[in-house]
């Protein structure tokens, strides 16, 4: 039972890698259901409260920051609520058409979100050319974020 309960782990934390990149799944929490789920098999041994407590805050921080990244840069070129929505519809529209989609939803999205909100075209780029970098810093810092903690969940693994 133990090692399909590690199989379990070990799915949850590559899904999660990929929902790093990928909105749809949510990345972080996958990675860190899986490294809880391999301490509790493992009986708490190499992972105590204090490893367990370290990846929970490094992945509340790689969500906060996932949301703020964008926020922000929508906010650093004056995006209106409706570049945000736009953003946001993009994002998930853009799933459906692979990685170009997902490099070019936000954008659309932000673009289509500004147009509609009244504003020129050159205005409207500019908006979403800023929230689209805005995304994709956030998904990196997401991305960096969950390699520190299934990192830290192996020197854990090794030396705890």
């Amino acid at each position: 039972m133990d090692a399909a309960l590690y199989v379990l782990a070990a799915a949850l934390i590559v899904a999660g890698l990929a929902g790093a990149v990928l909105p749809v799944l949510p990345g972080i929490p996958m990675i860190f259901g899986g490294i809880w789920l391999a301490a509790a098999v493992d009986g708490y041994r190499h992972l105590g409260p204090w490893w367990l407590g370290g990846i929970a805050a490094l992945g509340a921080l790689g969500v906060a920051l996932d949301f703020v990244a964008s926020a922000l840069g929508a906010r650093h070129v004056g995006a209106s609520r409706a570049a945000l929505w736009g953003a946001t519809l993009g994002t998930v529209a853009g799933m459906f058409f692979g990685p170009p989609g997902l490099l070019l939803g936000p954008f659309l999205g932000a673009l289509a979100g500004e147009l509609t909100a009244g504003n020129s075209v050159l205005r409207s780029a500019h908006v979403g050319a800023g929230t689209w970098i805005g995304l994709l810093l956030g998904t990196l810092a997401k991305l960096a974020i969950s390699f520190v903690m299934v990192g830290l969940f192996g020197l854990a693994m090794l030396v705890g």
